[in-house]
């Protein structure tokens, strides 16, 4: 448990230290007013409580990763929690902030136009495309878990089919409505629901002080069939450390923001709340794996017998429930995320309900092709949220580049966001060649070629530094 706890206390401190510092690199104007007020549509653009703001993002980030992905994730043993930490810290957290402040400060754009604007119009065409079938894909996996669990609560007759259809009607209402009709009033209580499914478990990992392992005992990889550590536990993890997917979130609440002092709370806050919880998960689930062994591959067991024998049957139902709204939530936003992408690509009006449906419809049809698909083949769940995963820390490549870029030409300490650049490139690049789903290829090989692509890119950047008089 000493490992865990120092982790747990590193992770708080880390908010209060990095966050401040990274703050003072941005450079906040508490002064300057805020899209919320100078853009104030009453559809996204609408000024919010701080707590409020802060809820919904946290929730709108949360859904599958910092569980699912801790849970599979702790088959690999200490170097998750190692991960959790480090990567909450010093790249998820800047990552979200940096990010979510330069959407508030550019009038609450998207993140292809924010990757657009430091790293090209050819970047910023391919990443409207690759965002938004990110987001389609998000909006797929994240209706799929939650529809099968509540299937599992309730009468044979509403069966997963019955959930999906469900899920995707309340996805119309959410993607449809103004911001503050159904996310900003039910989704504060679906993050308390959160919170509170996590804060059980964790007074109850010190009520039973279950055997964790310890750095002192090294970090052997434990992961059944020696998947190696890197790259596929930094994929797995995903959400509870850096997620490409947290930043196209961070504009819809740019736009709900009242003042550019409570970026750190809410950008860095829910980043850390997130590792917070995925660092819970992954210690749970560890006690999970010493009891029953490592063969259960399905994370919604796993969460369903720890809620269940930890919390009891009232307490697990509503830590399950949890489970439930983390990513259903997640993946409305994610479908609100794509109208929006698409509404400033096309420079289309939001305000008519009519120019919404226009954009969501295609949307909602690609992603119920995909449920369907998934649904015929027993793999096809699997296989999609694979793409998704790699996907996702792909997406946080380009950003964090975009990132570095900024910081490059507006003379700021740029070494904060090239090192995690530079290591999730080298993830993302070496995982196409490794996993089963890429190129399957021997694993010091395909080391070796994400390294090499790592270099490249690592020598373009410095090309392009020399040549802009930045260097």
């Amino acid at each position: 448990m000493i490992t865990f706890v120092c982790c747990l206390i590193a992770l708080i401190v880390g908010y209060f230290i990095y966050g401040k510092f990274i703050e003072r690199i941005f450079g906040i104007d508490a002064k300057r007013q805020t899209p919320a007020y100078t853009h104030q549509d009453g559809v996204d653009y609408i000024p919010m409580p701080t707590w409020k703001v802060f809820m919904i993002q946290f929730l709108n980030i949360a859904g599958l990763g910092p569980i699912f992905g801790a849970i599979m994730g702790a088959k690999f043993g200490t170097a998750s929690f190692l991960w959790i930490v480090l990567g909450s810290i010093f790249a998820g957290s800047v990552h979200d902030y940096l990010s979510g402040m330069l959407s508030l400060r550019h009038n609450g754009e998207s993140l292809p136009e924010i990757i657009g604007r430091y790293l090209g119009v050819n970047f910023k065409q391919f990443m409207r495309g690759f965002t938004v079938i990110l987001m389609v894909l998000v909006g797929s996996v994240f209706v799929a878990g939650p529809a099968g669990l509540l299937a599992k609560l309730t009468p044979e007759h509403l069966d997963t089919t019955f959930w999906i259809i469900v899920v995707f009607l309340y996805y119309i209402l959410a993607t449809l409505l103004p911001v503050d009709k159904i996310i900003g009033k039910i989704y504060p209580l679906f993050a308390a629901a959160l919170l509170f499914m996590a804060i059980g478990i964790l007074v109850m990992l010190f009520v039973n002080h279950p055997p964790l392992p310890e750095i002192t005992d090294g970090m052997p990889n434990t992961y059944p069939g020696h998947l190696p550590i890197f790259p596929i536990m930094f994929v797995s993890i995903a959400c509870g450390a850096i997620s490409g997917f947290h930043a196209t979130q961070s504009p819809l609440m740019a736009r709900c923001i009242k003042n550019e002092k409570y970026g750190r709370p809410i950008f860095f806050g829910s980043m850390i709340t997130e590792g917070i919880v995925a660092l819970i998960w992954a210690a749970a689930a560890t006690y999970f794996y010493h009891n029953n062994g490592m063969g259960e591959n399905n994370a919604a067991v796993v969460v369903d017998s720890i809620t269940k024998e930890w919390l009891g049957t009232v307490g697990g139902i509503l830590a399950v429930l949890g489970v439930i709204a983390a990513p259903i939530t997640s993946g409305d936003t994610a479908f609100r995320s794509a109208r929006l992408i698409v509404a400033d690509f096309l420079h289309l009006e939001q305000r008519s309900v009519s120019k919404r449906l226009m954009i969501c419809i295609p949307l909602f049809l690609v992603a119920i092709a995909l449920l369907l698909y998934s649904q015929k083949d027993k793999d096809g769940f699997d296989m999609i949220w694979r793409y998704f995963a790699w996907s996702n820390q792909t997406l946080a490549v380009f950003t964090l580049w975009a990132l570095t870029v900024y910081l490059v030409i507006s003379k700021k300490p740029y070494i904060v966001t090239l090192i995690p650049a530079l290591f999730m490139t080298a993830v993302c690049s070496t995982y196409i060649f490794v996993a089963p789903e890429g190129l399957g290829m021997e694993n010091g090989i395909s080391q070796i070629i994400g390294f090499a692509i790592t270099i490249v890119v690592l020598a373009f950047f410095l090309v392009w530094k020399k040549k802009t008089g930045n260097i």
